[in-house]
């Protein structure tokens, strides 16, 4: 095995992630006010120049911290260049596929890596928000959907709309856990395209991981079957969810940040809870190695 190829890298920008076997660290703090939550293009733009001269060539898993990071999905997935299109498998209780006119936002920003060349199809798995209901219908980006590049699978959540507008195949829902998980592994063993993995922690359920996010209802085994069922490989990986706070500086992001409704963290619980992700990111680890040979 290389070691390199399966380093882990921390992108710690808001100090969250625990230690982590031969991890290399990048100390991004001071990009925590203009990328966490939400960014401008410019920002993004700036970030991504970044991490083409810090990531080294080969590396394993990137861990970026709190699910308000998860749009930094989308500089490492476009970075990529293999030689066949790739899939990207998303573990979210969001479709992140919103609108949001301001930039990229943590969720929004499934849209722009949907639209990538090197990536064949996103399929975002253990979704129970009602971001993907009838009330946030119009919230939702269309292009990805119509174009056939995004698959929303769902537990729980009426999507009815999406069949008035002729997008019924675009949603898959599942009235649990174990027939979504059931459902995507039979779909694995005739896919033939290598996969590029996101997970963020919030598609757990709390007793799993607690995040700052409304949560899911995923249990450790379920994602560890999804892992398991990408057997062409992986191109890539990333990971957030940490619990993580932060007082934003510019009042427009405050503002923004509080319309979401954000759970507190209850600071007696902290420690419990930063145990409990840690034991969780080196489950997820091994199972993500193993698929990465």
């Amino acid at each position: 095995m290389n070691e390199l190829a399966n380093r882990p890298v921390v992108l710690d920008i808001d100090r969250s992630v625990g230690p982590l076997p031969n991890r290399l660290v990048l100390p991004l703090e001071h990009w925590q006010e203009s990328m966490r939550f939400a960014c401008s293009m410019a920002s993004m733009r700036r970030f991504r120049t970044m991490l083409d001269e810090l990531l080294p060539a080969e590396h394993g898993t990137v861990f970026m911290g709190s699910g308000d990071f998860h749009h930094l999905s989308w500089p490492l997935i476009a970075r990529l260049r293999p030689r066949t299109p790739f899939q990207v498998v998303v573990l979210d209780n969001h479709p992140d596929n919103m609108r949001f006119p301001f930039g990229v936002h943590c969720g929004s920003w499934v849209r722009k890596a949907a639209m990538l060349p090197q990536v064949s199809h996103v399929h975002v798995l253990g979704i129970t928000s009602d971001d993907i209901g009838g009330c946030h219908a119009w919230e939702n980006y269309l292009t990805p959907l119509l174009r056939g590049k995004l698959s929303c699978w769902s537990i729980g959540v009426d999507t009815g709309w999406a069949r008035r507008l002729g997008l019924a195949r675009a949603f898959r829902g599942f009235d649990t856990a174990e027939a979504l998980v059931d459902a995507f592994v039979e779909r694995e063993r005739t896919q033939t395209a290598p996969s590029y993995l996101s997970i963020d922690k919030d598609v757990f359920a709390p007793e799993v991981a607690h995040t700052n996010w409304d949560q899911g209802r995923l249990l450790t085994h379920h994602a560890l079957a999804l892992i398991g069922s990408l057997r062409n490989g992986l191109v890539g990986s990333d990971i957030n969810g940490e619990v993580s706070h932060y007082q934003y500086q510019s009042w427009w992001k405050r503002k923004l940040s509080a319309l979401d409704e954000q759970p507190a963290i209850d600071p007696a619980m902290l420690a419990d809870w930063q145990a409990q992700q840690q034991a969780l990111n080196l489950r997820l680890l091994e199972a993500i190695a193993a698929r990465q040979g």
